[in-house]
């Protein structure tokens, strides 16, 4: 696992042990921030369900201003410290806590991006989204990318903007509808 271009282009990331996180692979990785290249410079990014932080800190590499990650596992939280450290990055939030409890402590129109990457089997999709939109998480155009390996339920308040499939896993971009 590798950082993909920018900044930390090439620089080697690691992941926590086991297989209670599934890394995205290089190629996958590749064709989704190319999706997004445009979207990432001075952006504010949350990288939720973060595993090894390697979407956040692909971001950052690429030029956004921030990114905060969160994840559950002791194990993961600490990967994202040591991944951030080797790469000399610092000033990052990096949160211990469940998707709800993060989503509600964070301010409206905090984020012009955010990853979901829940665990496949968990479907927390759809709560999450509602809680964003809830929460009015998202920026004026900001978007939410989620990975997924079968397209779910999108709920009313957004609309899928981009959609890609590659293998088995699928990105559905999402925005806002306008009011």
């Amino acid at each position: 696992m590798r950082v993909i271009s920018g900044k930390y282009k090439g620089r080697k990331l690691i992941a926590p042990k086991g297989e209670s996180t599934r890394p995205t692979l290089d190629r996958t990785k590749e064709t989704l921030f190319n999706m997004l290249a445009f979207d990432i410079p001075q952006s504010n990014c949350l990288d939720l369900f973060a595993g090894s932080g390697q979407i956040g800190i692909e971001c950052l590499s690429r030029g956004a201003s921030s990114c905060v990650f969160c994840d559950t596992s002791a194990d993961a939280i600490s990967v994202i410290k040591q991944n951030l450290s080797a790469l000399g990055i610092s000033g990052q939030q990096v949160l211990k806590l469940n998707y709800k409890t993060a989503l509600a402590s964070f301010s409206p129109s905090q984020f012009d991006l955010i990853y979901l990457d829940p665990p496949y089997e968990a479907n927390f999709y759809v709560e999450a989204l509602d809680l964003i939109d809830k929460q009015q998480l998202l920026s004026q155009d900001g978007q939410v990318v989620c990975e997924c390996n079968q397209l779910f339920e999108i709920p009313v308040q957004f609309q899928v903007v981009k959609e890609r499939k590659i293998g088995t896993v699928q990105f559905v971009f999402l925005k806002r509808k306008q009011q």
